[in-house]
C-alpha cells in the first residue's frame, strides 16, 4: 500500500480544517493534500467569490496549482450566494474526491458551513423576487430597527436572537416568514442530513493566542492592500451591485468602497478593514466553541503534530 493510500486509509472519510482567519490554515491544508494526494476544499463563505481573490486572502495560482483546489473563486459576486447551495457544491466535491480517491480536505472560517458538513442544514424554500426586493426596500426606506420591530411583532423568537444593526439578518428573517408563513427557526430545526457522519472525519480549529493573530491579521491586511486589493474592490465597485450582496461586504470592501467615493482616508478605511476583521475573529472563535465541539483546538505550532498524529491513525475513533 502506498503512503498515500495508507493517509487516506487512516484518516477517515474527510478532514476539516477550520480557525480564525490569519491562523495558517491554508499552508497546512495544502501540506496534508501533498502528503495523502488529497483535494482542498473551500468552505470560506467570501473564498467563493471570484471577484475577491487578493481582499479575500484566497489561495495563490501557485498554490492551486501544487494540489487540486475546488469552491475557489466558482460565484460570481453580483449572486446572493447561501450556505444551501454551498452545501450542494459541496456535496458534488465531497463525490468526486470519493470518486478519484482522494482525500477530501475541507478548509475555511465559516462555521454554518461546517456545521452543515457535520451536523446538516435546514431547507428553507426559494424566496420570491418580489418579496426580497420588497423587504429590501423597506430596509432602505425605514432602517433596520424599524425592520427589527416589525419582526419582533411576526416572530418573537427570531428577533430576540438578532442585533438591531444586523441589517441583512433581520431582512433575511422577515422574508422567510412573509414568503413561508413560518419563522427561521422552523425551518432551521427541520433540514437535511449531515455531508459527513459522526466519526467520518478528523477535524481542527486553529487557535492562535489572540494578540499574535491580531498582528497577522493588521499585517496580513496591508499586505493585501499593497498586492492591488484597491484596484479589486475598484473594480467590483465599478459594477454598483446591491450593498446587502454578501460579497460587497467582505471585510475591507465596505471601507475601502468609501475611500473611492472620497469620504474616508486610504489610512481611516485600512484600519476599519483591520478592526473589522479582528471582530470577525473573535466571532470565529466563539461560534466553534459553542457550536462545533467536535473540533479539537491546538495552537497554530502544533499543528503540525496534529498532523503527523492523523497521519498515522493515533486518534481514537
Amino acid at each position: 500500500m502506498s503512503e498515500e493510500q495508507v493517509g487516506r486509509r487512516q484518516v477517515g472519510e474527510a478532514v476539516l480544517i477550520a480557525g480564525p482567519t490569519a491562523s495558517g490554515k491554508s499552508a497546512l491544508a495544502l501540506e496534508l493534500a501533498l502528503r495523502t494526494g488529497g483535494v482542498v476544499i473551500n468552505a470560506d463563505s467570501m473564498q467563493v467569490y471570484r471577484d475577491l481573490r487578493i481582499i479575500t486572502a484566497r489561495p495563490t495560482q501557485d498554490e492551486e496549482a501544487r494540489a487540486p483546489h475546488r469552491l475557489y473563486g466558482h460565484v460570481d459576486a453580483g449572486v446572493n450566494f447561501s450556505a444551501g447551495a454551498w452545501v450542494s457544491d459541496a456535496a458534488k466535491a465531497l463525490e468526486d474526491a470519493k470518486e478519484q480517491g482522494r482525500l477530501p480536505i475541507f478548509i475555511g472560517g465559516t462555521g454554518l458551513y461546517f456545521k452543515a458538513l457535520t451536523a446538516g442544514l435546514s431547507v428553507v424554500p426559494p424566496i420570491p423576487a418580489e418579496v426580497r426586493e420588497d423587504v429590501r426596500a423597506r430596509l432602505e426606506r425605514n432602517g433596520a430597527e424599524a425592520l427589527h420591530a416589525e419582526l419582533a411583532r411576526r416572530d418573537p423568537s427570531a428577533a430576540e436572537r438578532l442585533n438591531l444593526r444586523d441589517r441583512t439578518r433581520i431582512a433575511r428573517a422577515l422574508e422567510v416568514v412573509e414568503a413561508t408563513g413560518r419563522s427561521l427557526l422552523d425551518w432551521h430545526r427541520e433540514g437535511q442530513p449531515p455531508l459527513l457522519p459522526k466519526d467520518s472525519f478528523r477535524a481542527v480549529f486553529l487557535a492562535p493566542e489572540r494578540d499574535e493573530l491580531y498582528a497577522r491579521i493588521d499585517a496580513r491586511f496591508d499586505a493585501m492592500l499593497g498586492a492591488g486589493a484597491l484596484r479589486e474592490v475598484e473594480r467590483l465597485a465599478a459594477r454598483h451591485l446591491d450593498p446587502l450582496l454578501p460579497a460587497m461586504k467582505a471585510h475591507g470592501v465596505p471601507a475601502l468602497i468609501r475611500h473611492l467615493r472620497g469620504e474616508l482616508s486610504l489610512e481611516d478605511a485600512a484600519g476599519i478593514g483591520r478592526a473589522d476583521t479582528r471582530h470577525y475573529a473573535k466571532r470565529q472563535f466563539t461560534w466553534f466553541r459553542h457550536q462545533l465541539p467536535e473540533f479539537e483546538w491546538v495552537k497554530p505550532e502544533e499543528a503540525r503534530g496534529w498532523l503527523a498524529a492523523v497521519m498515522h491513525g493515533r486518534f481514537s475513533a
